[in-house]
């Protein structure tokens, strides 16, 4: 793993799932309640704190989701008082956040690592970059990410179908396709500090005065606020220059696309020393493993780098068992691995990563693809609104015909502003039949599809609108994180579509410890399983417990008290307004039906006639999900 190859450090395939889930022991205790600790008897256990031990063993309502944990693994945040230093140490060096957020990537990190969202894979030995593993919340936020892109996307549609090809193939799909000679990033070193850059993700510009005198280089690495630290820097150096006059503005290239002239001027990022980088060479992102008892040239394989190829070399299969007919798609969820030189920004760019593709396919026609190509880029964008991304932090990306693939005719990215600057979150592309015609010659088996409305044969082209899961986990958090202020208290809380929410709704028992209340209260509770994935929460304050509800972006909370017992009605609490409302336990299920899934249930279409459910006040903008219908393609 990485980009140093050391024998003594081999990266092995998992054989089982049993010691991840024991090394992860410890994050998931700490990001549950501390009753629920003691019930597992986990109060002994020497991976936890003393003082989580101390919590447990003597049965306290306090509870590990408000303590502030610290991960010892790379970039896992922190406590409060860490973030405040972090703030002022931002503030001291001018580095502004992005303008569409009140918080920047250590709140989001904080949070995702304090509810049991995500964890640094490998924790307990000091972490492994580039990799995480979902916790509680985050496995459940996931699937449903998942869940409903494949209803959307495929059940929900007549010309899709499905596919799950397996994660090590044939080296030969990987050498057809061109992965083996071109799959690589430009590579630079620093001679100095031996560290190693992307030479595409750093970047240079020349520091001169408005007359043309040159002051000399400076380089900085890709971020939203990269101009900005570019202008700082050019500034110092001229103040350090002793030079009079004004500067010109600092134009940023690439180091990748730098001449061998300059590049013997520009400085290293980690020493500032300049002519200490090495020229940009190409360095190949596919895992490279072995397959069988032989451990030679024979026997190596790949872990794929994408889900693509395993759907373009099952296109006949596929077809023809569906008796699909051109133009229809096939799509596929699965994880994808590249040996990123940088792995950055959290999730966001990792070793270990989920995609969900389709590759549609239409026919030939030189008019045919743009109106395709038009439609996937407009469906794509409103399912992304439809399940709680934020209007205002999307637009799109047209790449320019010199930045484009070889083989594509043309790429639309619909680009995200996350809180470290703007980047790729989905892409439609234009891939035309590259792919289909690489492999066709390479297996010497036709890829042709025969047309019988035509009478003709051809090599269908593709549309290919393809998602990270993970990036879209972490725009999904950016979009639902608020902080605000309820009865004077300040709050962090996510703001997630109920429909995409983790938990669905809280069962909350005014008092554990009348069983009235507690039998009342599971029956609910009992009868919600069978729908939702809801959950128990009897310790502490009501209002603790909303406050924790609130950050882990559970969208209900359902308490149930006294009056329940008289008149069969319990509290609803709803997340983004606080407002509270009395109803009868018959119209609970319709009601959350109605707000979660997007439809009242049959047998309560006569409940509640003369009360109407109000629209919840946090999801306006995402409540298309329950309403959103694919934009139908057109041959």
């Amino acid at each position: 793993v990485g980009h140093r190859p050391a024998v003594a450090a081999p990266m092995t395939i998992r054989t089982s799932t049993a010691m991840l889930v024991f090394s992860a022991i410890p994050l998931v205790i700490q990001a549950a309640s501390v009753q629920g600790a003691s019930k597992l008897g986990f109060a002994a256990s020497p991976m936890l704190s003393v003082g989580a031990r101390r919590a447990i063993s003597l049965g306290t309502s306090s509870n590990l989701w408000r303590l502030p944990v610290r991960a010892r693994g790379p970039r896992m945040v922190a406590t409060d008082a860490d973030k405040a230093d972090k703030k002022k140490e931002e503030k001291k060096e001018g580095v502004e956040l992005n303008p569409d957020f009140t918080f920047n990537m250590e709140d989001i990190v904080s949070v995702c690592k304090r509810r049991g969202f995500i964890f640094q894979s490998s924790e307990i030995y000091n972490g492994f970059n580039g990799f995480y593993d979902y916790g509680p919340l985050g496995v459940e936020l996931k699937n449903n990410i998942k869940k409903i892109w494949w209803r959307d996307m495929v059940h929900r549609r007549e010309d899709m179908i499905g596919l799950d090809s397996s994660i090590i193939a044939s080296p030969k799909i990987w050498k057809a396709s061109g992965h083996v000679d071109g799959f690589s990033d430009p590579m630079v070193d620093c001679k100095v500090s031996k560290l190693r850059y992307r030479a595409d993700q750093l970047f240079y510009g020349k520091v001169e005065l408005e007359d043309g005198e040159e002051i000399g280089y400076i380089s900085v690495m890709e971020s939203g606020t990269m101009q900005e630290e570019a202008d700082k820097a050019a500034d110092k150096m001229k103040r350090k220059a002793k030079k009079q006059g004004a500067l010109k503005p600092v134009q940023l290239f690439e180091v990748a696309e730098a001449p061998e002239d300059v590049l013997a001027k520009i400085p290293s990022p980690a020493t500032g020393e300049p002519g200490s980088l090495t020229p940009p060479r190409a360095f190949n992102l596919m895992f490279q493993t072995q397959v069988g008892a032989m451990s030679d040239a024979s026997s190596s394989a790949y872990l794929r780098p994408e889900t693509a190829q395993g759907i373009f070399v099952n296109f006949k299969n596929a077809q023809q068992t569906s008796r699909a007919k051109v133009p229809f798609g096939i799509a596929q969820i699965g994880k994808a691995f590249r040996n990123e030189i940088t792995p950055r920004n959290f999730i966001f760019r990792s070793r270990e990563f989920e995609q969900m593709e389709i590759e549609y396919f239409i026919p030939p026609d030189d008019d045919a693809w743009p109106v395709f190509h038009k439609q996937w880029i407009d469906n794509c964008h409103d399912w992304l609104l439809s399940i709680g991304v934020k209007e205002n932090l999307i637009d799109f990306d047209v790449h320019e015909k010199d930045k484009l693939a070889h083989y594509a005719r043309a790429c639309t990215d619909v680009a995200f502003k996350f809180p470290f600057g703007r980047s790729e979150l989905l892409g439609v592309a234009a891939r035309g039949n590259f792919d289909l015609t690489a492999h066709a010659e390479a297996s010497g088996k036709k890829m042709e599809y025969n047309c019988e409305d035509t009478k003709r044969k051809y090599v269908p082209h593709v549309i290919e609108p393809s998602i990270g899961v993970d990036r879209l986990f972490l725009a999904l958090v950016c979009s639902a994180y608020d902080e605000d202020v309820v009865a004077g208290e300040k709050r962090s809380v996510l703001r997630f579509h109920p429909a995409i929410a983790p938990v669905k709704v809280a069962i909350l028992p005014l008092l554990k410890n009348k069983e009235p209340l507690v039998k009342k209260a599971r029956e609910i509770y009992t009868k919600l399983q069978n729908r939702y994935n809801v959950v128990w929460d009897a310790a502490g304050a009501i209002g603790r417990r909303y406050r924790r509800m609130d950050e882990a972006g559970t969208p209900f909370c359902v308490t149930v008290d006294f009056d329940t017992l008289d008149d069969d009605t319990v509290t609803i609490r709803e997340r983004d307004s606080t407002e509270q409302r009395r109803v009868k336990i018959d119209e609970l299920y319709a009601f959350l039906s109605k707000e979660i899934d997007g439809f009242e249930r049959e047998e309560a279409s006569t409940a509640s006639e003369h009360e109407e459910a109000p629209t919840t006040s946090g999801y306006e903008g995402a409540s298309k999900s329950v309403e959103w219908q694919a934009r139908p393609i057109k041959p």
